[in-house]
């Protein structure tokens, strides 16, 4: 019998056009990935920003702020330049608080005064402040995302934005209205723009002086990349023209031109007539080369004196730990150590891996410079700094090394996809447990976020971000006890509802009850205290920074 022909359905031109073929799949799929993962890390920093109470420098950024907003003056915090407090001040503009403009006490006084003294919300406030700072987070990803994709295509760029949005380095100083990730983004921008510049120079490279501009204008610890950047501009420009010497001089020259005219843009921004009285502000005076170099920046007055207080910190003697550790002065060691504690270990494994595909690569050999230079020198002028604080000042190496542990997928072999795709996603996981309390987390090798104030102290650990917290487990678990609290950071426990005591103000003997102790307090525990502290067990913790003992 013969067998009828199965019927053929015809597809209409405009059936095809609306289905997408399997390239155009796949280009929708990188925006939608990108937006997943950017999501994730807004829902991470929100949720934080929602939860902590004011670290320990938030409160001065604050206050400072709305001083810039109501009395448009530099007085309060001159030891840093004005862009990020500017930032911050877009929050506080929207959460329109009270200010007393009669206020003339210290910076520190000022955002005490502000938060708990005025009639504010502080809940509300800080997070206002705080918001402005996450969105700026959320832009510099797209900078890793797109610096990667320029140098590698879309799927390393996919890579690199997971190492950057699981961050808990990131994260954590992303979600608090602080000057670090700022700072440290926008000189990965002025990298990344200044790479394109090498196709278009005129268009980039005043971008990439703005953005430098402003990683000036926020904190002064940038200003060793001006060299490494303006050295860079040149290299964009002889990458067109190999013999064009002059032509590579009026680049770097364009380049830092502009950065300087940014941060007169910032100050004049907030004080039109660039007002400054040093007289109302203890300005060191700074001798030797030091001196001269801060003498002959081109920055306004209140600019140099900001470099003289920071010299003058700079000549304090600081109090650091490190592995069980005190020690009085700094150890060039320090961060180094602190990141390999603070950082996910798959994470530390691409870092490696994408600096040495970098070097090694031919055709990604030319981004080297843009990439590992710029992060390296930064990294070494942090590692000679006097304060051991922690390692929100070498945050920019999440942020570059996050483009070079992207590149690692150029790599011709089977093994790389399937290799670089179980870092990634170890990273994630490690990220993920630490949620919702980023700012303590140390790695699996070093026992997580619940063992990182044995290792470390302030704002590795404990900033003063886990007030509110603690107030909550007081009312629900240790309601009607007597309170002896030492605590290290901003807030104003009695705000909160801690009706506690400074045990250090009386005889060890009398102290008996429920003993509260920031971990930065423990880890600098000395004389009465630490006499405390060897007679007390514990019994409770509070994100991974507070610990409750008995007694």
């Amino acid at each position: 019998m013969a067998t009828e022909p199965h019927p053929v359905l015809e597809t209409t031109p405009d059936a095809k056009a609306a289905r997408p073929s399997p390239p155009a799949r796949r280009r929708l799929l990188v925006p939608v990935l990108v937006a997943v993962l950017l999501t994730q890390m807004a829902v991470a920093m929100v949720t934080g920003a929602v939860r902590q109470t004011p670290t320990i420098d938030e409160p001065v950024y604050v206050a400072t702020a709305a001083e810039y907003l109501h009395e448009h003056r530099v007085r309060l915090n001159p030891e840093h330049p004005p862009l990020g407090k500017l930032v911050v001040g877009v929050g506080v503009a929207l959460a329109r608080p009270h200010v007393d403009p009669s206020f003339t006490g210290t910076q520190e006084a000022a955002g005490r005064h502000l938060l708990y003294e005025s009639g504010n919300d502080p809940w509300q406030l800080m997070l206002w402040a705080r918001l402005p700072v996450i969105a700026l987070t959320l832009l510099f990803g797209l900078v890793v995302f797109a610096f990667t994709r320029d140098l590698a295509g879309p799927v390393p760029a996919l890579a690199a934005l997971a190492l950057y949005a699981f961050s808990p380095d990131v994260v954590a100083h992303g979600s608090l209205a602080t000057l670090d990730v700022p700072a440290a983004g926008f000189l990965l921008t002025s990298a990344w723009l200044l790479w394109r510049a090498r196709s278009r120079a005129r268009r980039y490279l005043p971008l990439a002086g703005a953005a430098l501009g402003a990683a000036l204008a926020t904190k002064m610890s940038t200003l060793p990349a001006v060299p490494v950047l303006a050295a860079l501009a040149a290299l964009s420009v002889c990458a067109r023209r190999p013999r064009g010497f002059r032509r590579a001089l009026l680049g770097a020259a364009v380049v830092t031109v502009t950065a300087v005219a940014v941060v007169w843009a910032a100050y004049l921004v907030v004080d039109p007539r660039l007002r400054w009285d040093a007289g109302a502000t203890h300005v060191p005076v700074v001798h030797g080369l030091r001196g001269h170099l801060v003498r002959l920046l081109p920055f306004p007055e209140a600019y140099r004196d900001g470099m003289r207080i920071q010299f003058g910190l700079e000549n304090r003697s600081w109090a650091g730990f490190l592995f069980g550790h005190v020690y009085s002065g700094a150890r060039w060691y320090y961060l180094p150590v602190a990141l390999v504690v603070k950082t996910p270990l798959g994470m530390l494994a691409l870092w490696a891996a994408g600096a040495v595909v970098l070097v090694v690569v031919r055709r990604l050999r030319p981004a080297a410079p843009y990439v590992l230079v710029p992060a390296a020198v930064l990294l070494a002028s942090a590692m000679t700094g006097a304060r051991d604080l922690g390692t929100r000042y070498a945050v920019f190496l999440p942020m570059f090394l996050a483009v070079a542990a992207g590149c690692v997928l150029t790599v011709r072999r089977r093994w790389a996809p399937v290799a670089v795709g179980a870092l990634v996603a170890f990273v994630a996981v490690s990220s993920l447990r630490t949620y919702p309390s980023y700012l303590p987390y140390s790695n699996e090798a070093f026992g997580g976020p619940a063992k990182t104030h044995l290792r470390l102290h302030d704002s590795n650990v404990d900033w003063g971000q886990d007030l509110g917290r603690l107030a909550d487990r007081l009312r629900s678990s240790y309601r009607g006890e007597r309170v002896w609290l030492v605590y290290k950071g901003s807030g104003v426990p009695a705000y909160y509802g801690i009706d506690a005591s400074d045990p250090r103000r009386v005889p060890p003997a009398k102290v008996h009850g429920l003993l509260v102790v920031s971990d930065s307090a423990v880890a600098e525990a000395r004389d009465g205290l630490a006499v405390l502290l060897r007679s007390s067990r514990p019994v409770d913790e509070v994100g991974d920074s507070i610990t409750l003992y008995r007694r």
